[in-house]
């Protein structure tokens, strides 16, 4: 079988699936606060309870909100900040006594849906996650790009493509840079934006439920908000070309994304034969749990269970 575990700032969740991918166990508990060995030795009874009721040993991934670093492989980039600066899948290997694979939740989500959800049997699947903030993951054949520096995939942090006058400077992101993708198109950026505008205070689905019953201002928006969304998603698609797009997070329940994407994209994207399949997740919040038990191929599977 195969266990991912998906590391949260709140809980801790672990499936373990059995080989056609179907979940066979599943469990959450709380993530301790501010503990990082409290935090591995909760994974390691997470993982030691899923085999003891299955009875059978499987390989284990994990998706974090960060990522090892290539160069001291420790944890960088994470908002769940307990865990920058430690060999999280070295100590986890330690606990449970074999390796152990780690990688950031928007490539697992990515890994996810090009295995067995909305991008299967794409060749190049990119997967966006689109809610409190903005990330994404590149698969290619099955296999998620890394990078050099473990962040290919980021684009919530390249700035806005094609700005307009009013679009330059930016609004101020938590980076540290303006006018970064997610600093435009989260769902806190959305509200945030629809409130200047309107004086009224709604969370981006329901302003984008609003556009659809007709509001004006609403729709309006929308507008905005689409054609922002297509501009950021064109550049990557003249970079990596994907077969799909598949979109997750809080921003997905926002069924205009599928339908006016795709011609969007195609207008801005370069010279295209037609337009980009922008497709909803099939797993929903499981996605990323999910691509974590994916991160080892099927011989890398077999010898990690061996141990």
């Amino acid at each position: 079988m195969r266990i991912g575990i998906d590391l949260g700032g709140t809980k801790i969740e672990l499936v373990a699936l059995g080989p056609g991918g179907e979940v066979i166990w599943r469990e959450r508990v709380p993530t301790p606060k501010d503990d990082y060995e409290a935090t591995i030795l909760a994974m390691r009874d997470l993982v030691m309870r899923a085999e003891g009721q299955l009875r059978d040993r499987g390989s284990v991934g994990v998706a974090i909100p960060g990522a090892i670093s290539a160069k001291t492989g420790l944890v960088k980039n994470a908002n769940s900040t307990k865990l920058i600066g430690h060999p999280l899948d070295k100590d986890l290997a330690v606990a449970i006594g074999r390796p152990v694979r780690v990688a950031n939740d928007a490539n697992c989500f990515a890994l996810s849906e090009a295995t067995d959800g909305a991008g299967r049997g794409a060749q190049v699947v990119f997967g966006i996650i689109a809610g409190t903030g903005i990330g994404g993951g590149v698969v290619v054949d099955g296999r998620v790009i890394v990078g050099a520096n473990a962040i290919a995939g980021e684009w919530g942090h390249n700035p806005l493509p094609r700005p307009s006058h009013d679009e330059i400077r930016g609004p101020p992101c938590y980076c540290g840079k303006r006018g970064c993708i997610e600093s435009w198109l989260s769902g806190p950026a959305l509200a945030r934006q629809f409130e200047e505008s309107t004086s009224r205070a709604l969370i981006a689905t329901e302003i984008a439920q609003a556009a659809e019953r007709g509001d004006a201002a609403a729709k309006a928006m929308m507008e905005i908000f689409y054609d922002r969304f297509a501009r950021a998603i064109a550049t990557v698609v003249n970079i990596i070309d994907p077969d799909a797009v598949v979109i997750g997070g809080g921003l997905s329940k926002i069924d205009g994304l599928y339908r006016e994407l795709p011609e969007r994209i195609m207008a801005y994207a370069f010279t295209p034969e037609g337009p980009t399949r922008v497709l909803k997740n099939v797993h929903g919040d499981s996605s990323g749990v999910r691509g974590a038990a994916w991160l080892w191929s099927e011989e890398e599977h077999a010898a990690a269970i061996k141990g």
